[in-house]
C-alpha cells in the first residue's frame, strides 16, 4: 500500500482508456467533447448501464495498479466527458433545450443554458468515490469539473454577468468536494482546461472562483489546467498563457503538461507553494514511451522544483487512446518514476 511519504508517486489525471463494449470509441472520437448528455455513445442498454460501468471501473483500478500507479482514480468510466456529467446535474440548468457556446477551438457546440440560479441539488459523484474506496487499498483520487470551466461551457440566459454565474459554479463545486472528502476521497481535482484557453477572462477572476469552491476545504487538492486532448486539439502552443497567477490560489496541486508541448520547465519556478502534477506522457502519439524516456522528461523539471513536490502524471487524460496504448504508457510512467526514485535514493 503505498503511503504519503512515497516519493515521485504516480497517478492518472483523471481518466482512463473505456472499453469498446462499454462506450462506441468512434463515435466518442469522432466529435468535440460532449458539454450537454451524450447518451447515444453509450452501447449498454440503460438497464444495464451502472453494472457495466461498475465493471469497466473495476478494470480501470486493477489496470492502475498492475502498472504500479500510486495514487488510483475510478478512470472517469461512468463520464461522457471530464465535464458533463456534474454540469447536467444542477438546478437552474435547462438541459432539454440547450444553448450555444464555441469550444476552445472556436467551433460552436451545444451546450448547458442557465436558466435560474445555479445550485447543487444533490451528490453527483459520491457514489463513484465509494465504489472506488472500497475497491482497492491505494490512495484514491476523483475529479470535478472547475467553475470557471463549466461557465465557459454554458449559456448564459439568467445572470447576465459571467463572474456572477462562475461564482454559483464554484458554490456548487464547494459543496460537492465537501461531500466527495467524506465519502473516501483522498484527493479532489478540479479540472480547469479553460483557463489556459481563456487567459484574459481568468484573470480577471479566475483564481477568485477556485478559491470559492475550496473556500473551507481541507482535503488534499489539485487542479488541472491543460491545452485540452491531443486527440481533438492537434496545435499545441509552447507555453502557458496561464499558470504563474495560480500561485495565488489556495489549491494545493497544480497538474500541468510539459511532453506533447516540450514545455520549458523553467516556469515552475513562478510556482514555488504548490506541488506539481507532472504531465510526462505524449499523448499526441500512439507511441509508448520507454521507463528511460520518461525519467528524462522528469529530469528537465528537477532543476526548478524538488523531487518531494512533484506526482508523476500524463499530460492529460487517457480517454482517447487505445486501451493496449494508454496501458503501455501507464507503465512505462510507474518504471520510468522508479528509476528516478533509485536515482535520487544514490
Amino acid at each position: 500500500m503505498s503511503d504519503k511519504q512515497t516519493l515521485l508517486p504516480t497517478s492518472l489525471v483523471g481518466s482512463y482508456a473505456q472499453p469498446d463494449w462499454l462506450i462506441d470509441r468512434r463515435k466518442l472520437g469522432m466529435r468535440f467533447p460532449p458539454r450537454v448528455r451524450a447518451q447515444e455513445l453509450w452501447r449498454i442498454a440503460p438497464e444495464w448501464l451502472e453494472e457495466a460501468q461498475n465493471d469497466a471501473t473495476l478494470i480501470a483500478i486493477r489496470d492502475q495498479e498492475r502498472a504500479g500507479l500510486d495514487i488510483i482514480t475510478d478512470g472517469e468510466m461512468r463520464r461522457e466527458s471530464y465535464s458533463n456529467r456534474f454540469a447536467t446535474a444542477l438546478e437552474g440548468v435547462d438541459i432539454d433545450n440547450p444553448g450555444t457556446a464555441l469550444d476552445r477551438s472556436g467551433h460552436p457546440n451545444p451546450v448547458p443554458r442557465v436558466t435560474g440560479p445555479v445550485r447543487r441539488m444533490h451528490p453527483v459523484e459520491v457514489d463513484d468515490v465509494k465504489f472506488l474506496r472500497a475497491n482497492t487499498d491505494r490512495r484514491v483520487k476523483i475529479t470535478v469539473p472547475g467553475p470557471f470551466t463549466m461557465a465557459q461551457q454554458a449559456q448564459d440566459d439568467f445572470y447576465g454577468d459571467e463572474r456572477e454565474m462562475a461564482l454559483a459554479y464554484a458554490a456548487a463545486v464547494n459543496e460537492e468536494i465537501r461531500d466527495l472528502f467524506l465519502a473516501g476521497a483522498d484527493i479532489v481535482q478540479i479540472d480547469e482546461p479553460y483557463m489556459q484557453a481563456r487567459p484574459d477572462k481568468a484573470r480577471e477572476y479566475g483564481v477568485e472562483v477556485v478559491n470559492r469552491a475550496l473556500d473551507g476545504i481541507e482535503g488534499e487538492t489539485a487542479l488541472h489546467i491543460c491545452f485540452g486532448y491531443a486527440a481533438v486539439i492537434h496545435e499545441r502552443p509552447e507555453g502557458y498563457s496561464f499558470l504563474p497567477e495560480l500561485s495565488q490560489s489556495t489549491v494545493r496541486h497544480l497538474s500541468i503538461e510539459t511532453a506533447q508541448s516540450s514545455l520549458d520547465c523553467q516556469v515552475l519556478e513562478a510556482l514555488p507553494n504548490k506541488g506539481i502534477i507532472l504531465g510526462v506522457l505524449d499523448l499526441s502519439t500512439h507511441e509508448v514511451e520507454t521507463a528511460e524516456t520518461v525519467a528524462g522528461r522528469i529530469r528537465r523539471a528537477l532543476p526548478y522544483v524538488s523531487a518531494d513536490r512533484i506526482t508523476v502524471a500524463p499530460d492529460c487524460g487517457l480517454k482517447y487512446l487505445p486501451r493496449d496504448v494508454a496501458f503501455g504508457k501507464m507503465k512505462a510512467m510507474a518504471d520510468g518514476a522508479a528509476i528516478l526514485r533509485r536515482e535520487l535514493a544514490g
